[in-house]
């Protein structure tokens, strides 16, 4: 294997770890802690809130030391730090003792979006498929959360769910250290001074209004991002009756779901390379309007099916702003600008937590889909008013 396959390879297998993480808590908290620690699901997810928190708030410093010092070495960090905060977490004996460990793996979450990202783009004319295929891995991650913590559950109960992944993670940050090391990044040798004038080749209002729609767009859609994938495991305990008799089973359930609907990325990163990104946009949020107003009330099958419908224009949505923003910055502010984006996505996150527990403790889930389908309508109108031409790359990433 080549060294920048292998290096792609580890970028995607960050991608995984990240996300799923973020979302052990969520299973933990809907199948086991409501009885272990005699606490409502409502009362339980708001300790998840800190660690979203520092999933947005700590991206702006990773970014920026990833362009200061070293977009390696941060990812070296990344894994052993997630790893070790994940352990800690086991360890956790009350509520307060769990959302301040969860918060500090939301610092060492947060490096890997404003970091990685630009590293699986660095040096690509055609980015649309790379982003996809590195967000497939993340929403593998997103569907392994349930699955794998569901069955330590069962099996070991839910501290192993904490522990076995935090030792791999470690395991992955000393073999990156090894394969692919911690030195600044060689494109950043390379880059001359006076290629590096600014953010983008692409001036005037048209930018201003492209950098505005992907962050009205990218903040609705943390919205509709946390509230699906955090919840989904709850949605299926609560309406698949007979079909979900363990937390296994709804941990396969929700991971089918959001395996199924990893795919939708895929098909979205080819159809961005090669069409109007104006145009994708368009038919996911429309695709996330339909199915979210489509939702409530139903269960069993039906419930699944339009789950996957509706999370494949949820994960479809991903790889469209990260294009956006990659073909409009260069490599030198590209860490910063990603970090930038990604605080509006995971303050989003972290404001999602309560709401989700506010919203089910009061009226239940079918509220929560359509107000949902109301945000998606919004990401639609918003699309609408980008401009139907966008630059293909800049003249930067051409140089890379």
């Amino acid at each position: 294997m080549s060294a920048s396959r292998l290096h792609f390879a580890f970028l995607n297998i960050g991608h995984f770890l990240d996300h799923f993480f973020m979302l052990v808590f969520a299973t933990v908290a809907a199948l086991t802690l409501t009885r272990e620690w005699g606490l409502s699901y409502a009362e339980l997810i708001p300790y998840a809130t800190p660690g979203f928190i520092a999933f947005g708030v700590f991206a702006l410093p990773a970014g920026w030391l990833a362009d200061k010092w070293s977009r390696r070495g941060m990812m070296a960090a990344f894994f052993i730090g997630i790893g070790a905060c994940s352990i800690l977490t086991a360890l956790a004996e009350t509520p307060l003792q769990i959302g301040l460990a969860l918060f500090a793996m939301g610092v060492f979450a947060a490096i890997y979006h404003p970091v990685g990202i630009p590293l699986v783009i660095e040096g690509r004319d055609n980015t649309g498929l790379p982003i996809a295929i590195n967000g497939v891995y993340g929403n593998l991650g997103v569907a392994s959360a349930a699955l794998i913590t569901g069955f330590m559950i069962d099996s070991a109960g839910w501290r192993s769910a904490f522990v076995w992944p935090g030792l791999v993670s470690i395991a992955l940050g000393f073999a990156y250290l090894w394969l692919i090391g911690w030195a600044p990044d060689p494109a950043k040798k390379q880059t001359p001074k006076k290629a590096v004038a600014g953010p983008s080749s692409y001036q005037g209002v048209s930018l201003i209004r492209i950098f505005a729609i992907i962050l009205f767009t990218t903040a609705l859609g943390g919205i509709v991002f946390q509230s699906t994938t955090f919840a989904l495991p709850k949605i299926f305990d609560e309406r698949l009756g007979g079909l979900a008799l363990s937390a296994t089973l709804v941990g396969w359930y929700a991971f089918l779901v959001f395996a199924l609907a990893a795919l939708g990325q895929l098909l979205v990163g080819y159809l961005l390379d090669r069409y109007s990104a104006r145009y994708v946009f368009t038919g996911v949020a429309a695709m996330q309007a339909t199915f979210f107003a489509i939702m409530p009330g139903l269960n069993d099958w039906a419930a699944i099916i339009v789950a996957v419908a509706f999370m494949l224009a949820v994960f479809g949505q991903i790889p469209i702003n990260d294009v956006l923003l990659g073909r409009l910055t260069t490599s030198e502010w590209r860490s910063r600008a990603f970090a930038c984006r990604y605080i509006v996505t995971f303050s989003a996150l972290s404001a999602s937590i309560p709401m989700i527990a506010w919203i089910h403790a009061n009226w239940g889930f079918d509220r929560l889909f359509m107000l949902l389908a109301v945000a998606a309508l919004f990401i639609l109108l918003a699309v609408l008013l980008l401009p139907r031409k966008i630059p293909a790359r800049t003249q930067a990433a051409a140089a890379e």
